[in-house]
């Protein structure tokens, strides 16, 4: 329990008073600051959790080779979250303390009116939400960028992992490069910063770091590299290790090339920073499997038909959408909620070691949304 957890540094307690002292001993607030009317979420372990990743649908116009299947048999749009529902959600959550939600998918922005949820949801920013932001694959960036900055949306990610417009065809199977690069150049009119998310691909991207690295450089964007996860059936064991390309190994490559400075920052996410001296930029590395970054985790996720995963490397998880549908009352919903965070684990099981696939999550990649 929380109390346990804190105990050897001096925080002992229990249940709401031991969260409370656990946001102050994590830097969240004052401890002597005004106690809100309903307690926040904390695990077992004194994490908070202030930070929700939301899957608004399990559709694509991409088929990543890495995130799912070529011919991937999508849920019947009954089994969704309507809108309505995604918005009381969200809601909860943010009355129970979460300060920062992402929309994801699939791709968040083939959600049917999607914009009139997040046009809705937007009216908690600056009243218990800091941030609202997405991961996209860019594709209709150029038809969003512009309402999405004027609902508040500050800064969206973008998957892209080549700018080679055949290797980018291939390693997407449906995507176009220059649609994708027409939505970046769109959402930075639209005044949103943009960080390119990157997945390091062993034999496909290699050759790319350097070309990457600068592209970001010269346009302003921030750059994070990550570990291919084992999620989903994709081609089978032999394909995904053929595919695991460490971060130790890319950022050696990078040193070669760059100076690097470590940076303090920390944002209870799984990135850690480095800037580039000659460019000044700023580079994440995201490595689920050579340096487990669970200690700090901040965020559960939940899919688009109300299943809240409170782990990313793990198959436990907790249906929200019965307590949405079955009652009018938030009641049932809080307490589903605060159930499955009692139950959020210490970490995954993520590992490539020994040369074989072990915790890998039958699940694809878009059912929750990365």
């Amino acid at each position: 329990m929380v109390s346990r957890t804190l105990a050897g540094r001096g925080l002992r307690g229990n249940g709401w008073l031991a969260g409370r002292r656990a946001i102050a001993y994590l830097g969240g607030m004052d401890e002597n600051a005004h106690i809100p009317a309903i307690p926040p979420l904390i695990d077992n372990f004194a994490r908070p959790i202030t930070y929700l990743r939301l899957s608004v649908t399990d559709r694509c116009d991409f088929r990543c080779t890495y995130c799912m299947a070529e011919h991937m048999q999508f849920l019947p749009k009954r089994d969704l979250l309507t809108l309505e529902e995604l918005d009381r959600l969200c809601s909860a959550f943010i009355g129970l303390g979460v300060r920062k939600l992402r929309i994801t998918g699939g791709e968040p922005l083939v959600r049917r009116d999607v914009m009139s949820f997040l046009r809705g949801i937007s009216r908690h920013l600056g009243a218990g939400l800091d941030e609202l932001t997405l991961t996209t694959n860019g594709s209709q960036l150029a038809r969003f960028a512009a309402d999405l900055a004027a609902i508040g949306v500050r800064r969206v990610n973008v998957s892209l992992d080549t700018l080679d417009e055949d290797k980018f065809a291939a390693i997407t199977r449906w995507g176009r490069l220059p649609q994708v690069l027409e939505g970046i150049r769109a959402a930075t009119r639209a005044g949103l910063r943009v960080k390119i998310n990157t997945v390091a691909l062993r034999g496909f991207n290699e050759d790319e770091l350097f070309r990457l690295t600068e592209w970001c450089a010269a346009e302003g964007h921030d750059l994070t590299f990550i570990e291919v996860m084992p999620m989903g059936d994709i081609g089978g064991e032999a394909e995904r290790l053929g595919q695991y390309w460490p971060l130790s190994d890319l950022r050696a490559d990078l040193e070669a090339r760059y100076r690097l400075t470590d940076l303090p920052e920390r944002t209870g996410g799984p990135a850690r920073y480095v800037r580039v001296e000659e460019t000044g930029q700023k580079i994440g590395f995201i490595t689920p499997l050579t340096h487990n970054f669970c200690e700090s985790c901040n965020r559960v996720r939940v899919t688009c038909t109300g299943e809240i995963f409170m782990c990313l490397g793990q198959n436990d998880r907790a249906d929200l959408r019965r307590p949405l549908r079955e009652s009018d009352s938030d009641a049932p919903l809080i307490a589903a909620i605060r159930d499955a965070i009692d139950r959020k684990p210490k970490g995954h099981d993520f590992d490539y070691s020994r040369q074989q696939v072990t915790g890998q999550m039958g699940r694809h990649m878009s059912m929750t949304g990365g």
